[in-house]
Protein backbone atom coordinates (compact mmCIF):
# COMPACT_ATOMS: atom_id res chain seq x y z
CA UNK A 1 0.00 0.00 0.00
CA UNK A 2 1.36 3.40 -0.92
CA UNK A 3 -0.32 5.24 2.09
CA UNK A 4 0.92 5.55 5.65
CA UNK A 5 -1.70 4.78 8.37
CA UNK A 6 -1.43 6.46 11.58
CA UNK A 7 -4.20 5.69 14.10
CA UNK A 8 -3.97 8.32 17.32
CA UNK A 9 -3.68 5.80 20.37
CA UNK A 10 -5.21 8.27 22.96
CA UNK A 11 -8.95 8.32 22.02
CA UNK A 12 -11.53 6.42 20.64
CA UNK A 13 -11.38 5.97 16.33
CA UNK A 14 -14.54 6.99 14.71
CA UNK A 15 -14.92 3.65 13.12
CA UNK A 16 -17.97 3.25 10.24
CA UNK A 17 -18.68 -0.50 9.54
CA UNK A 18 -20.84 -0.81 6.62
CA UNK A 19 -22.83 -4.29 5.97
CA UNK A 20 -24.75 -5.03 9.19
CA UNK A 21 -24.66 -8.62 8.79
CA UNK A 22 -23.08 -11.68 10.88
CA UNK A 23 -19.69 -10.58 10.48
CA UNK A 24 -20.37 -6.58 10.57
CA UNK A 25 -22.16 -6.76 13.65
CA UNK A 26 -19.43 -9.05 15.24
CA UNK A 27 -16.74 -6.19 14.76
CA UNK A 28 -19.03 -3.18 15.73
CA UNK A 29 -19.90 -5.21 18.98
CA UNK A 30 -16.38 -5.77 19.80
CA UNK A 31 -14.89 -2.71 18.82
CA UNK A 32 -17.43 -0.82 21.14
CA UNK A 33 -17.53 -3.20 24.03
CA UNK A 34 -13.69 -4.08 23.94
CA UNK A 35 -12.26 -1.07 21.96
CA UNK A 36 -14.47 1.72 23.53
CA UNK A 37 -14.55 3.09 19.69
CA UNK A 38 -17.29 6.05 18.61
CA UNK A 39 -19.00 3.31 16.28
CA UNK A 40 -21.36 4.34 12.97
CA UNK A 41 -23.75 1.51 11.57
CA UNK A 42 -24.25 1.74 8.02
CA UNK A 43 -27.24 -0.57 7.07
CA UNK A 44 -28.93 -0.80 3.71
CA UNK A 45 -32.11 1.53 3.70
CA UNK A 46 -35.18 0.11 4.18
CA UNK A 47 -34.40 -3.13 5.70
CA UNK A 48 -34.75 -5.16 8.18
CA UNK A 49 -31.90 -5.02 9.74
CA UNK A 50 -31.55 -1.40 9.92
CA UNK A 51 -35.17 -1.57 11.95
CA UNK A 52 -33.85 -3.87 14.23
CA UNK A 53 -30.83 -1.94 15.12
CA UNK A 54 -32.50 1.35 15.00
CA UNK A 55 -34.81 0.02 17.75
CA UNK A 56 -31.96 -1.59 19.37
CA UNK A 57 -29.49 1.47 19.83
CA UNK A 58 -27.13 -1.44 18.29
CA UNK A 59 -26.11 -4.37 18.60
CA UNK A 60 -27.15 -6.72 21.24
CA UNK A 61 -25.53 -10.64 21.20
CA UNK A 62 -27.35 -13.75 22.48
CA UNK A 63 -26.22 -13.42 26.03
CA UNK A 64 -28.39 -9.70 25.70
CA UNK A 65 -24.83 -7.66 26.15
CA UNK A 66 -25.75 -4.66 24.12
CA UNK A 67 -23.16 -2.43 22.32
CA UNK A 68 -24.47 0.91 21.47
CA UNK A 69 -23.82 2.89 18.16
CA UNK A 70 -25.07 5.35 15.83
CA UNK A 71 -27.31 3.95 13.45
CA UNK A 72 -27.31 4.97 9.53
CA UNK A 73 -28.75 4.02 6.34
CA UNK A 74 -26.06 5.43 4.13
CA UNK A 75 -22.14 7.12 4.58
CA UNK A 76 -21.88 10.73 5.86
CA UNK A 77 -19.10 11.85 3.18
CA UNK A 78 -18.59 14.53 5.41
CA UNK A 79 -17.43 13.45 8.73
CA UNK A 80 -13.72 12.57 8.81
CA UNK A 81 -14.30 9.17 10.07
CA UNK A 82 -10.20 7.47 11.48
CA UNK A 83 -11.41 4.46 9.33
CA UNK A 84 -14.39 2.70 7.26
CA UNK A 85 -14.73 -1.18 7.18
CA UNK A 86 -16.43 -2.61 4.50
CA UNK A 87 -18.03 -6.00 5.17
CA UNK A 88 -20.40 -6.30 2.15
CA UNK A 89 -19.66 -9.00 -0.39
CA UNK A 90 -18.27 -7.33 -3.74
CA UNK A 91 -21.38 -7.18 -5.84
CA UNK A 92 -23.25 -5.18 -3.08
CA UNK A 93 -20.15 -2.83 -2.42
CA UNK A 94 -20.34 -1.80 -5.96
CA UNK A 95 -23.10 0.40 -4.77
CA UNK A 96 -21.01 2.40 -2.16
CA UNK A 97 -18.21 2.63 -4.19
CA UNK A 98 -19.06 6.24 -5.68
CA UNK A 99 -19.87 7.41 -1.94
CA UNK A 100 -16.38 6.06 -0.78
CA UNK A 101 -14.47 7.53 -2.82
CA UNK A 102 -16.27 10.97 -2.41
CA UNK A 103 -15.97 10.40 1.66
CA UNK A 104 -13.52 12.06 3.92
CA UNK A 105 -12.53 9.28 5.53
CA UNK A 106 -8.90 8.89 6.58
CA UNK A 107 -8.50 5.06 5.71
CA UNK A 108 -10.69 2.69 4.12
CA UNK A 109 -10.43 -0.66 4.45
CA UNK A 110 -12.34 -3.87 2.68
CA UNK A 111 -13.29 -6.78 4.40
CA UNK A 112 -14.48 -9.32 1.56
CA UNK A 113 -13.07 -11.69 -1.17
CA UNK A 114 -12.27 -9.80 -4.41
CA UNK A 115 -10.58 -10.81 -7.90
CA UNK A 116 -9.72 -7.27 -8.55
CA UNK A 117 -8.38 -5.78 -5.54
CA UNK A 118 -6.57 -2.83 -7.55
CA UNK A 119 -9.90 -1.82 -9.33
CA UNK A 120 -11.56 -1.40 -5.60
CA UNK A 121 -8.03 0.77 -5.07
CA UNK A 122 -9.01 3.17 -7.88
CA UNK A 123 -12.14 3.72 -6.81
CA UNK A 124 -11.32 5.40 -3.27
CA UNK A 125 -7.73 6.19 -3.28
CA UNK A 126 -4.62 3.59 -2.72
CA UNK A 127 -3.45 6.26 -0.70
CA UNK A 128 -5.97 5.10 2.28
CA UNK A 129 -6.58 1.99 1.30
CA UNK A 130 -6.30 -1.58 1.80
CA UNK A 131 -7.87 -5.09 2.20
CA UNK A 132 -8.14 -7.82 5.14
CA UNK A 133 -10.42 -11.10 5.31
CA UNK A 134 -12.59 -11.93 8.30
CA UNK A 135 -11.89 -15.32 10.09
CA UNK A 136 -14.67 -14.68 12.81
CA UNK A 137 -18.17 -16.66 13.02
CA UNK A 138 -20.85 -14.19 13.54
CA UNK A 139 -24.61 -14.82 12.40
CA UNK A 140 -27.82 -12.91 13.62
CA UNK A 141 -30.64 -14.92 14.91
CA UNK A 142 -34.28 -14.22 14.42
CA UNK A 143 -34.87 -11.77 17.36
CA UNK A 144 -32.22 -9.87 15.51
CA UNK A 145 -29.45 -11.14 18.41
CA UNK A 146 -25.44 -11.51 17.36
CA UNK A 147 -24.64 -15.08 17.91
CA UNK A 148 -20.41 -14.56 17.65
CA UNK A 149 -17.90 -17.14 17.95
CA UNK A 150 -14.37 -15.24 17.69
CA UNK A 151 -10.63 -17.11 17.35
CA UNK A 152 -12.37 -20.42 17.00
CA UNK A 153 -9.44 -22.74 16.50
CA UNK A 154 -7.13 -20.42 17.01
CA UNK A 155 -8.31 -18.60 13.49
CA UNK A 156 -7.12 -14.73 12.82
CA UNK A 157 -8.04 -12.63 10.62
CA UNK A 158 -5.60 -11.46 8.11
CA UNK A 159 -5.34 -8.16 6.62
CA UNK A 160 -1.96 -6.30 4.86
CA UNK A 161 -1.23 -3.04 7.69
CA UNK A 162 0.03 -3.68 11.00
CA UNK A 163 -1.55 -0.99 12.34
CA UNK A 164 -4.86 -2.87 11.64
CA UNK A 165 -3.75 -5.98 12.95
CA UNK A 166 -3.44 -3.73 16.41
CA UNK A 167 -6.82 -2.26 16.43
CA UNK A 168 -8.34 -5.60 15.83
CA UNK A 169 -6.57 -7.29 18.20
CA UNK A 170 -6.42 -4.34 20.94
CA UNK A 171 -10.56 -5.15 20.43
CA UNK A 172 -10.58 -9.10 20.76
CA UNK A 173 -10.60 -9.38 17.36
CA UNK A 174 -7.38 -11.82 17.09
CA UNK A 175 -5.73 -10.59 13.46
CA UNK A 176 -2.04 -11.19 11.29
CA UNK A 177 -0.43 -9.18 8.93
CA UNK A 178 -0.45 -11.11 5.38
CA UNK A 179 2.02 -9.47 3.40
CA UNK A 180 0.73 -10.30 -0.35
CA UNK A 181 -3.09 -9.52 0.39
CA UNK A 182 -4.09 -8.86 -2.99
CA UNK A 183 -2.43 -11.81 -4.13
CA UNK A 184 -4.04 -13.73 -1.26
CA UNK A 185 -7.47 -12.67 -2.13
CA UNK A 186 -6.80 -13.28 -5.83
CA UNK A 187 -6.22 -16.57 -5.34
CA UNK A 188 -8.21 -17.33 -2.73
CA UNK A 189 -11.72 -17.11 -4.87
CA UNK A 190 -11.37 -20.26 -6.08
CA UNK A 191 -11.65 -21.46 -2.85
CA UNK A 192 -14.27 -19.40 -1.90
CA UNK A 193 -16.15 -20.41 -4.92
CA UNK A 194 -15.55 -24.29 -4.05
CA UNK A 195 -16.73 -23.77 -0.37
CA UNK A 196 -19.94 -22.27 -0.81
CA UNK A 197 -21.04 -24.08 -3.99
CA UNK A 198 -20.44 -27.22 -2.06
CA UNK A 199 -21.98 -26.63 0.73
CA UNK A 200 -25.23 -24.70 -0.88
CA UNK A 201 -25.46 -28.35 -3.04
CA UNK A 202 -25.11 -30.38 0.46
CA UNK A 203 -27.83 -27.86 2.05
CA UNK A 204 -30.25 -28.92 -0.49
CA UNK A 205 -29.46 -32.43 -0.76
CA UNK A 206 -30.12 -32.09 3.41
CA UNK A 207 -26.74 -33.93 4.19
CA UNK A 208 -24.34 -33.07 2.16
CA UNK A 209 -23.08 -32.85 -1.58
CA UNK A 210 -23.02 -35.53 -4.07
CA UNK A 211 -19.79 -36.95 -5.32
CA UNK A 212 -20.64 -35.99 -8.52
CA UNK A 213 -21.59 -32.30 -7.52
CA UNK A 214 -17.87 -32.61 -5.48
CA UNK A 215 -16.21 -33.42 -8.68
CA UNK A 216 -18.04 -30.62 -10.78
CA UNK A 217 -17.06 -28.39 -7.97
CA UNK A 218 -13.32 -29.87 -8.05
CA UNK A 219 -12.78 -29.38 -11.47
CA UNK A 220 -14.26 -25.61 -11.91
CA UNK A 221 -11.24 -25.21 -8.82
CA UNK A 222 -8.56 -26.24 -10.76
CA UNK A 223 -9.79 -24.45 -13.82
CA UNK A 224 -10.05 -21.14 -11.69
CA UNK A 225 -6.44 -21.99 -10.98
CA UNK A 226 -4.99 -22.13 -14.31
CA UNK A 227 -7.04 -18.88 -14.99
CA UNK A 228 -5.14 -17.42 -12.20
CA UNK A 229 -1.80 -18.66 -13.66
CA UNK A 230 -2.72 -18.13 -17.34
CA UNK A 231 -3.34 -14.16 -16.36
CA UNK A 232 0.24 -13.84 -15.03
CA UNK A 233 0.06 -14.43 -11.42
CA UNK A 234 1.44 -17.39 -8.75
CA UNK A 235 -0.71 -19.50 -7.00
CA UNK A 236 -0.07 -17.92 -3.27
CA UNK A 237 0.24 -18.82 -0.66
CA UNK A 238 2.29 -22.12 -1.40
CA UNK A 239 -0.63 -24.57 -0.33
CA UNK A 240 -2.55 -23.15 -2.90
CA UNK A 241 -0.15 -24.45 -5.24
CA UNK A 242 0.53 -28.12 -3.82
CA UNK A 243 -3.94 -28.12 -4.13
CA UNK A 244 -4.19 -27.61 -7.94
CA UNK A 245 -0.94 -29.98 -8.28
CA UNK A 246 -3.52 -32.61 -6.35
CA UNK A 247 -5.44 -35.31 -8.54
CA UNK A 248 -8.89 -34.02 -9.14
CA UNK A 249 -10.17 -36.62 -7.03
CA UNK A 250 -8.67 -35.56 -4.12
CA UNK A 251 -9.71 -32.27 -4.09
CA UNK A 252 -13.51 -33.58 -4.73
CA UNK A 253 -13.12 -36.06 -1.72
CA UNK A 254 -12.16 -32.75 0.56
CA UNK A 255 -15.33 -30.92 -0.89
CA UNK A 256 -17.29 -34.37 -0.19
CA UNK A 257 -16.54 -34.54 3.02
CA UNK A 258 -16.78 -31.03 4.41
CA UNK A 259 -19.83 -30.78 2.91
CA UNK A 260 -21.08 -33.13 5.25
CA UNK A 261 -19.68 -30.99 8.49
CA UNK A 262 -22.97 -29.49 9.43
CA UNK A 263 -21.39 -26.21 11.00
CA UNK A 264 -19.22 -25.54 7.83
CA UNK A 265 -21.93 -26.25 5.26
CA UNK A 266 -24.87 -24.06 7.13
CA UNK A 267 -21.98 -20.68 7.07
CA UNK A 268 -20.80 -21.28 3.41
CA UNK A 269 -24.06 -21.92 2.39
CA UNK A 270 -24.90 -18.16 2.56
CA UNK A 271 -22.36 -17.45 0.34
CA UNK A 272 -24.92 -18.39 -2.36
CA UNK A 273 -25.13 -14.76 -4.11
CA UNK A 274 -21.58 -14.24 -3.76
CA UNK A 275 -20.43 -17.68 -4.89
CA UNK A 276 -22.72 -17.06 -8.59
CA UNK A 277 -21.04 -13.33 -8.30
CA UNK A 278 -17.74 -14.36 -8.10
CA UNK A 279 -18.04 -16.91 -10.50
CA UNK A 280 -19.14 -14.70 -13.51
CA UNK A 281 -16.26 -12.26 -12.44
CA UNK A 282 -14.11 -15.46 -13.19
CA UNK A 283 -15.73 -15.91 -16.21
CA UNK A 284 -15.31 -12.33 -17.28
CA UNK A 285 -11.63 -12.09 -16.37
CA UNK A 286 -11.64 -15.19 -18.64
CA UNK A 287 -12.47 -13.22 -21.65
CA UNK A 288 -9.15 -11.93 -21.82
CA UNK A 289 -6.82 -15.06 -22.57
CA UNK A 290 -6.30 -16.31 -26.28
CA UNK A 291 -7.35 -18.97 -26.08
CA UNK A 292 -9.55 -19.14 -23.27
CA UNK A 293 -9.73 -21.85 -20.54
CA UNK A 294 -12.24 -24.00 -20.24
CA UNK A 295 -14.87 -21.54 -19.17
CA UNK A 296 -17.90 -24.55 -19.02
CA UNK A 297 -16.25 -26.16 -16.06
CA UNK A 298 -15.62 -22.61 -13.92
CA UNK A 299 -19.48 -21.90 -15.01
CA UNK A 300 -20.52 -25.18 -13.48
CA UNK A 301 -19.46 -24.25 -10.08
CA UNK A 302 -22.42 -21.80 -9.93
CA UNK A 303 -24.89 -23.45 -7.49
CA UNK A 304 -27.90 -22.72 -9.47
CA UNK A 305 -26.73 -25.15 -11.54
CA UNK A 306 -24.08 -27.78 -11.19
CA UNK A 307 -24.31 -28.75 -14.70
CA UNK A 308 -23.34 -26.57 -17.47
CA UNK A 309 -24.35 -27.12 -21.53
CA UNK A 310 -21.75 -24.72 -22.53
CA UNK A 311 -19.15 -26.57 -23.92
CA UNK A 312 -17.24 -30.04 -22.24
CA UNK A 313 -16.23 -29.90 -18.99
Amino acid sequence: MSGTLAFPSSQPLRIAIIGMGGIGSTFAFQFVRAGHHDLTAVARPGSPRLRQLEHDGGVINTKGERAEMHVVDGLDEQTAYDLVLVTLPEYQAEAVLSVLGRSSAKWIQFMFNTFDPERLQAAVGASRCSFGMPFVQGSIDPSGRLNANIGAGGQRSIMDKQECCDLFNASGLPAKVEPDMLLWLRCHVPMCIAFESVSVAGVRRGGGASWSEAMVIALGMKESFTLIRRLGYPLYPRGKSRLDASPTFVIGSMLWFMSRIPSFRKLLATGLNECRALVDVLVEASTQLKPPVLVARIEAMKPSGLRSSKGPL
